[in-house]
């Protein structure tokens, strides 16, 4: 799988807007920290449902990246992207300008999109009347308009899109950005993914599938590789990484946080919201990013794991890392930053990514707090409680949605 890769690709900007930390700074701090984002839900009345806590964005002012007219004719999830893509792009020192434009793209993910707006409108919709409907109810709405208003308000030109794979999106979003660069399609790549479905409906929805927990405790719920773990707290936000061609990025004099060097893309064929038993399929994924990457098993330092705090995921996601890393498994150090910010469902590839190539970059991995009865079936070294400095030369994301999408990005050192 090495005769397409003509181009070498390179990490230059992060963004970040979450539920620990509105930049990529306070983000990585509060991840090193222990930091639990998760809280319970302020935006809206949730004293009906079943679950009562996510993991919200708090004090977030679009206006710091958005004129107030513009920013009100945005979905949150589209405010959330548009305004990390911002920070990304502001911190790899990347000018878009006429002469560059159409070789810079962009990719951003979202598994619902303007859930809110939804809502909101058929409330209208219902109690006004179909004529009183926003006309910008659909451009508020579908998922792809993060990627779309990302490029207006920066004027990349590039080829753009949105992958919308449940929970993986923003993970694909990056593999696909990397392959836009590597086939020479584009010089840089704005990537990752968002999410805002903290709704009434979504938080319905979510539990009606008995995919939440019920357990109500912000501290304590989301308790990934726990043996007492209920189910996934929602989160909301956004993750943004530029990427772009290594020559590329040396001739401007960019710095580089770490090489996207692998992606793996599996499906498991099986169940709508379960994993195929055995992790088989996730495996798979983690074998085709390593094949990718020209890497080993032993090479690889770091995991961010999907580890969604679900029964079902996070056993079958230590069998998946055992079968594709076989006796180093053990010998690897692996988080779950959901534990800190909850579930972004398509967000969460973006975040994580962040996350990944600054744990590559500094030689520091955050830990998974509230890991404190680990489950037997998942026995590999989750880094409970403390971050922890060692030297992190090869580091791989997980992410796995719904429909059977599974994902692995593979990062490494540039040298």
């Amino acid at each position: 799988m090495t005769d397409y890769k003509r181009k070498r690709v390179v990490v230059t900007g992060v963004g970040a807007i979450t539920p620990i930390g509105n930049t990529p700074a306070q983000y990585w701090e509060g991840l090193l920290s222990g930091r639990n984002g998760i809280d319970f839900i302020t935006a809206f009345d949730a004293s009906r449902h079943d679950c009562r806590i996510a993991g919200e964005v708090k004090n977030f002012d679009p206006h710091i990246y958005l004129e107030r007219k513009e920013a009100k004719r945005m979905d949150r999830f589209s405010q959330f992207g548009v305004s990390a893509a911002k920070q990304a792009i502001s911190d790899a020192r990347l000018e878009i300008n006429e002469l560059n434009a159409e070789q810079v793209g962009v990719i951003i993910g979202s598994g619902i999109g303007g859930l809110k707006v939804l809502e909101d409108q058929q409330t209208v919709y219902l109690n006004r009347g179909p004529d009183r409907c926003s006309p910008f109810m659909i451009p508020m709405m579908i998922a792809n308009m993060a990627a779309g208003l990302t490029a207006i308000h920066t004027g990349a030109k590039g080829p753009n899109s949105c992958s919308v794979t449940a929970c993986a999106a923003g993970s694909n979003a990056i593999g696909d950005a990397f392959r836009q660069i590597q086939w020479g399609y584009a010089k840089a790549m704005i990537c990752g993914g968002c999410e805002a479905a903290i709704t009434p409906l979504g938080v319905a929805g979510f539990a009606a599938a008995r995919a939440l927990s019920t357990r109500n405790d912000p501290a304590n719920a989301c308790r990934p590789f726990d043996r007492d773990r209920d189910g996934f707290v929602m989160g909301e936000g956004a993750g943004i990484l530029v990427l772009e061609e290594l020559e590329h990025a040396l001739s401007r004099g960019a710095r580089i946080y770490a090489e996207i060097v692998g992606y793996g893309m599996t499906c498991d064929a099986y169940h709508m919201t379960s994993p195929v038993p055995g992790g088989l399929g996730a495996a798979r994924a983690i074998e085709i990013a390593l094949k990718d990457g020209e890497l080993t098993p032993e090479m690889v330092s770091y995991i961010n794991a999907h580890g969604t705090s679900t029964p079902a995921n996070d056993s079958t996601e230590t069998s998946a890392m055992k079968k594709a890393l076989g006796d180093s498994a053990y010998k690897v150090s692996i988080s779950s930053t959901k534990s800190m910010t909850g579930h972004l469902l398509g967000g969460s590839g973006g975040i994580e990514a962040v996350a990944t190539v600054l744990a590559v970059a500094n030689d520091q991995v955050p830990p998974t707090i509230n890991l404190q009865n680990p489950d037997p079936e998942c026995d590999l070294d989750y880094i409970p409680h403390t971050s922890r400095a060692q030297e992190v030369n090869v580091a791989l994301s997980n992410s796995f949605g719904f429909g059977g999408h599974n994902v692995t990005l593979a990062f490494k050192k540039y040298v």
